[in-house]
């Protein structure tokens, strides 16, 4: 009886947790309250539900929980704040396209992309990263790094025959009813009959030496004879199309490797001709105070101690800060992350860098905004990864950069 009477308080319970948003109860089986948004738990749901009290300044709680009030986070230096933090709302910090704050890091972040099948259900920006979604019913993406929401599918019209239906992947394919493929043709150029020589008994002759009914019974065309032709139909044009996609997609690959080669060797004479270089292709509107750009203590040609050089990395000239980016980004197995090891970061940060379309420029743009990113600690850096030519690079005062 005893056990009888527990599997009824477990049987209430699964059916009442249900209902419950909380999905907690207290001692005498009453679902647990949740804070709304503005307000933190002050006594956990036990014995009596649960209590909340509204978050004071410094705090928020920016959705309904059973957790208390979050402290707010503060914009790092020469990062601008959208907005001021609110009981409902953490602060905002503007970060600039393509890049969002991360408020565990205190850092801009490049912003995440949905894959093939997903759609946006959020943008990236000051409030979070992109948010997506598994594309639904009736939507797809086929894009593999996508900043856009699902599109609708395809319908096909009267006059198409559906031989693929649509996928959160992929959308419809439609074919139309009229190829000449699914009928056929006559051998005379007629409607399709023609004159066979007849048995006794009112049959016709056909090759193979089988009978047909005569002229005056009915005849079924192709279509008329079951669904099996069209179907083999359908297979023949769908083998067709993906072999001609196939074919396609290897001319693509192929003339795209064509043209990287043809650029490769346009870079490579270009950089033999000019001793400037090229400018790497970042987005520079994240991270740098056009304020401190420039160079206030120029070098005439006289080289300093590395370890004893106090000049801050950010009031390097852009072409300078550029060059050594382009030998970070060059640099193979030593490269902008093992600087950004040497200089303290964490994998999970340098991961975050590397999402980016210039990882070293994000590295030494986030490191220049903190009070020690001196050109000493910098040099010192460079010799623990050894890395001489980056020191050389940044040390030299006639390196520039082309802007192409």
């Amino acid at each position: 009886m005893k056990l009888l009477c527990i599997c009824a308080l477990l049987l209430l319970k699964v059916v009442f947790g249900d209902s419950c948003t909380s999905g907690k109860f207290t001692e005498s089986g009453q679902c647990c309250s949740l804070c709304p948004a503005g307000f933190g738990v002050e006594v956990q749901c036990g014995k009596e539900d649960t209590k909340c009290t509204p978050c004071p300044q410094g705090t928020f709680s920016s959705s309904e929980g059973l957790s208390a009030c979050l402290p707010c986070s503060k914009c790092p230096r020469s990062i601008p704040t959208l907005a001021s933090c609110s009981a409902t709302e953490d602060t905002q910090c503007e970060c600039g396209s393509g890049y969002f704050f991360l408020s565990n890091y205190g850092l801009c972040a490049p912003c995440s992309k949905c894959s093939r099948g997903q759609g946006v259900v959020q943008e990236c920006g000051p409030k979070g990263d992109r948010q997506c979604q598994v594309c639904g019913p009736g939507t797809f993406s086929e894009e593999h790094s996508s900043t856009k929401p699902c599109q609708t599918c395809t319908q096909c019209s009267d006059s198409e025959v559906e031989i693929r239906a649509c996928m959160p992947n992929s959308d419809t394919l439609c074919m139309d009813k009229k190829l000449h493929i699914l009928s056929r043709p006559s051998l005379d150029g007629t409607d399709g009959t023609r004159d066979t020589p007849s048995l006794p008994g009112g049959e016709e002759v056909i090759a193979g030496g089988e009978a047909s009914p005569a002229p005056g019974t009915p005849k079924f065309t192709p279509q008329d004879e079951g669904g099996s032709n069209n179907i083999l139909a359908y297979v023949s044009v769908l083998a067709a199309v993906v072999l001609g996609l196939l074919l396609y997609v290897a001319y693509k690959c192929w003339r795209s490797c064509k043209q990287k080669k043809a650029l490769s060797k346009a870079r490579a004479a270009e950089l033999g001709t000019s001793p400037e270089g090229e400018k790497l292709q970042s987005d520079s509107g994240v991270f740098l105070d056009s304020h401190s750009l420039q160079d206030n203590q120029p070098s005439k040609g006289t080289k300093t101690d590395s370890k004893q050089d106090t000049r801050l990395y950010i009031n390097l000239p852009p072409h300078r800060q550029e060059e050594v980016e382009r030998l970070l980004q060059e640099g193979g197995g030593r490269g902008w992350r093992q600087l950004g090891a040497a200089l303290g970061y964490e994998p999970e940060q340098l991961d975050l860098f590397g999402r980016g379309e210039a990882p070293a420029h994000t590295l030494l743009s986030n490191w220049a905004q903190k009070e020690s990113s001196t050109l000493g600690l910098l040099c010192s850096a460079l010799a623990h990864i050894e890395r001489p030519d980056v020191i050389t690079g940044l040390n030299s005062p006639t390196q520039g950069v082309s802007v192409v």
